[in-house]
């Protein structure tokens, strides 16, 4: 990995994203080219988690035309970051080939974390089955690698699995999923993660009857989180107490999920008709 690496903040791209062009105005830095186009790809990835895709690609095509010599880990983290941005404007028929070609040559490279990436990100853009085997391949990549860079995908690949159980309707396996996903952050990642296993267990415990549990964990969550609101967390406890027919309540939490959700950029592209049903029961009758 390269220094740049260590600067990434995946929650606030845009901040990443100054970081990345300050590095830039170093002159003598970018007379290494091999520092200079990974730098450029992962610049791309700052536009592309903006939703800024034509930009993305415009910086891609730059490493591209220019990516003539043998490079192999500029090829990879460029299929990669040309993945990620169609993938994440749902053009995934074009970042599939991308992901298996970034998967071909890291593997051979033996480039364990690239190939645990590669992989990982097949398991996004597929579906059902095939995703589900992509990610265990992942998992499988990552549970056997020496490199522990590779080895810290375990946490997002448990989450992963875990919602594409949950796409399949296997509650139970998903939950068992998250578990994991919730031990591993636990020991290796941050107060974020951390909060969205346990999230996630929670709304699987809905989806399972055990509306209780979910209930308490969620409010635990809500308590924890005052100073950085978190509408998913409103949003789940607004569904409780739907269950409850409790509008007073359900209002309430469906109104400040809308609240946010409504600002959210991902949201508004992808899931209108969720946003829409939220912004329903947040209304008040009568």
């Amino acid at each position: 990995m390269q220094e740049f690496d260590k600067l990434w903040n995946y929650w606030k791209p845009e901040e990443t994203e100054k970081l990345f062009r300050a590095l830039l105005m170093n002159e003598n830095k970018l007379q290494d080219k091999n520092y200079h186009w990974q730098l450029l790809t992962q610049l791309a990835r700052t536009q592309s988690l903006q939703r800024k895709f034509d930009e993305a690609h415009l910086i891609l095509d730059e490493v591209a035309l220019k990516n003539s010599e043998d490079l192999p880990i500029v090829t990879i983290r460029y299929c990669l970051e040309r993945g990620r941005t169609y993938n994440s404007n749902n053009e995934q028929e074009k970042a599939i080939p991308l992901f298996e070609q970034a998967l071909k040559i890291a593997e051979e490279m033996k480039e364990e974390n690239y190939a645990v990436d590669a992989a990982h990100m097949l398991g996004i853009a597929t579906k059902d089955e095939t995703s589900l085997n992509w990610n265990l391949y992942a998992m499988n990549l990552a549970e056997k690698a020496k490199d522990e860079k590779a080895q810290k995908w375990l946490g997002a690949l448990y989450n992963n699995i875990g919602w594409t159980y949950f796409d399949m309707k296997d509650y139970e396996k998903a939950k068992a999923v998250f578990d994991k996903s919730l031990e591993f952050f636990l020991v290796n990642g941050s107060a974020v993660q951390q909060r969205i296993a346990r999230w996630s267990i929670a709304k699987m415990n809905r989806f399972l009857g055990l509306h209780h549990l979910a209930m308490k964990e969620l409010h635990e969550l809500e308590n924890e989180s005052i100073a950085e609101p978190d509408a998913y967390i409103f949003e789940e406890l607004g569904e409780l107490y739907l269950l409850e027919n409790n509008e007073a309540q359900y209002n309430y939490y469906f109104h400040e999920a809308y609240k946010l959700l409504s600002v959210d950029g991902w949201m508004l592209a992808n899931e209108s008709q969720r946003l829409e049903r939220i912004h329903q029961l947040a209304i008040k009758k009568g």
